[in-house]
């Protein structure tokens, strides 16, 4: 079950960090910056099986592997930062939540 809907963009790398010049598909597992003290890993899936090319924004769902260590932290428009260890790769924002859990209480 997916967790959210998110826009999601790949930054484009520069000469010194070819890592981020790679485009990625659906099943990608980069890691998640639910919280400014919590990193996750979340499963990627593009809407329509696209490749997400560096510098290209699209639509998918993220599943997280552990929703349950930082329950009420997520709302629509928040912006989660994308990584690989220690290096920025990319950012998505949330569209729409799926798992009450990770809802927001206002």
């Amino acid at each position: 079950m997916y967790d959210i809907e998110a826009k999601i963009t790949l930054l484009k790398g520069n000469e010194k960090d070819l890592r981020k010049h790679k485009p990625v598909s659906s099943g990608y597992r980069p890691a998640h910056l639910i919280r400014d003290d919590y990193l996750t890993t979340g499963e990627h899936h593009y809407y329509d099986d696209v490749v997400l090319m560096p510098g290209e924004t699209v639509m998918g769902t993220i599943t997280f592997i552990s929703p349950e260590a930082y329950p009420r932290t997520l709302w629509i428009g928040k912006v989660i930062r994308i990584q690989e260890a220690s290096r920025i790769v990319g950012y998505a924002e949330v569209t729409q939540i799926f798992n009450d859990l990770l809802r927001k209480q206002d």
